[in-house]
């Protein structure tokens, strides 16, 4: 594994679920509820991660076909009323944007997951101070791996998409969105799904933790500071 140096961001944009939370048991167990409501074969852990990563609107017609939104009023019902039973920091995820915060640096998220429930699930973790802007599904003119959500969540910050920007995420198309803004894409775990080739982080890290450790030790100021961190997937 290389060790590169690089400069430390003005600001951190972050995927939400299996980055920062894990909420993922209510997110799968919402969508079989649909599956199983239209006699189609529900999803197990390892499909359910393999396939879920695009926003609802964006996924839901190739799943349902014409009775899409039949389907997405199910799942929203189920999950409306079981988002926050389970929902959980990952390790280190709280230090982390806790750091970043203290040192100036904006941070924001850019989820496909509905916009009223990540907004609702981050203030019920007590997050809200945290964040410039929570971008959830259907905020924007588009959802991720478009650039608009980016425009969106970096409008607070009087920020442009570019290399002083960081996205931290857990999946390819995370990565990609940040690839296609012109971002630093940060992967958070071992990477979910199989555009990695297409779409490579600069920089990787097993958790939120060990990026805190690293973030934690010598940086004084937003952007400009230099810290050297494992390359490649």
């Amino acid at each position: 594994m290389a060790v590169d140096s690089i400069i430390l961001p003005r600001a951190v944009l972050y995927d939400w679920d299996n980055t920062l939370v894990d909420n993922w048991g209510t997110v799968r167990a919402a969508l079989n509820h649909a599956l199983d409501a239209f006699g189609l074969p529900t999803w197990d852990e390892e499909e359910a991660r393999a396939r879920i990563k695009q926003s609802l609107r964006d996924s839901f017609p190739r799943i349902f076909g014409e009775r899409w939104t039949e389907a997405r009023d199910l799942f929203y019902a189920y999950f409306a009323a079981h988002h926050l039973d389970h929902l959980r920091p990952l390790s280190g995820a709280e230090d982390l944007l806790r750091c970043f915060d203290e040192r100036g640096v904006y941070q924001a998220v850019v989820s496909n997951k509905t916009g009223r429930f990540l907004r609702a699930e981050a203030e019920a973790l007590g997050w809200g101070g945290f964040f410039g802007a929570l971008v959830g599904a259907q905020d924007a003119a588009f959802d991720k791996p478009h650039i608009a959500p980016v425009r969106m969540a970096l409008e607070p910050s009087g920020l442009e998409p570019g290399p002083q920007v960081w996205f931290l995420g857990d999946a390819d198309i995370d990565m990609e969105c940040a690839h296609g803004a012109g971002l630093i894409p940060v992967l958070i775990g071992q990477g979910e799904g199989s555009g990695f080739d297409r779409f490579p982080p600069a920089h990787r890290h097993a958790d939120c933790a060990a990026l805190c450790g690293l973030v934690g030790c010598g940086l004084v100021g937003a952007g400009g500071d230099t810290i050297s961190v494992q390359s490649g997937v």
